[in-house]
């Protein structure tokens, strides 16, 4: 059987900014498609999505946005795949005076004037962190001192270039090379925020239906699971019926 190589566009939420390539380049090898990928928040993708936009793949930082557009009849009947579980950690500067090891009683202090965290209207990670400060009791003492990025990399951005004190990100980010190399971080405990289960579909305007359904199938395979959870992200979370 001929295989008719595609041109696969995908829209995915930051916190895939540094596995998401690794992953494309691998299925690319394997498949000899070619994928291009946009990132943003998911929900900014939701809006960009309803309106029309040209994308065939969906990886959404959440399972409502897909289950939203699934409702709404705009993406392929019975695709949509939770891939991993993401986690929210605090973050903070090497040298900064900030004891991340506190968790987030540490942003009550003083020294701790700007916290970045990714907009909760329309970023998962955004409403995850509104809920563990919440849960912790602190909310009401430190939102006067959010700083607001359009999305998990922005958010990361500002923290990195010392804009802000401190930011509650992805762990998939404080994970990667250049935050590794310029700041610390605690891991943010689940039980305070409501579990962070990221979903793919396939979008019902695609004109790349088959490359897209072996994109989901190697998403959700052994080597893309495993490299997920290099990366700092958990395995899907197992639904009962």
């Amino acid at each position: 059987m001929h295989l008719v190589l595609a041109l696969l566009t995908i829209a995915a939420a930051s916190d895939m900014q540094p596995v998401l390539p690794r992953l494309v380049a691998r299925f690319e090898q394997q498949t000899g498609h070619t994928v291009r990928i946009t990132f943003g928040s998911s929900g900014n993708f939701l809006a960009q999505i309803r309106s029309g936009a040209p994308f065939d793949v969906f990886l959404s930082a959440d399972m409502d946005y897909p289950k939203q557009l699934e409702s709404a009849g705009l993406t392929e009947p019975g695709t949509v795949r939770p891939y991993a579980t993401g986690a929210l950690v605090l973050w903070t500067r090497r040298g900064s005076g900030i004891d991340v090891q506190r968790g987030l009683a540490a942003l009550s202090s003083d020294r701790v004037r700007r916290i970045a965290v990714a907009n909760p209207e329309h970023a998962p990670y955004g409403r995850a962190a509104v809920a563990a400060l919440r849960s912790a009791g602190i909310y009401d003492l430190v939102r006067a001192k959010f700083v607001f990025g359009e999305n998990v990399a922005q958010a990361a951005q500002f923290v990195q270039s010392g804009n802000a004190d401190a930011g509650l990100l992805p762990l998939s980010l404080a994970k990667s090379a250049p935050l590794v190399a310029a700041g610390e971080f605690a891991t943010i405990p689940s039980t305070l925020y409501p579990a962070i289960e990221q979903a793919a579909v396939i979008l019902r305007a695609s004109s790349q239906k088959d490359a897209a359904r072996a994109f989901l199938k190697y998403l959700t395979g052994p080597e893309a699971v495993a490299t997920l959870a290099d990366a700092g992200f958990g395995p899907p979370l197992v639904r009962t019926r």
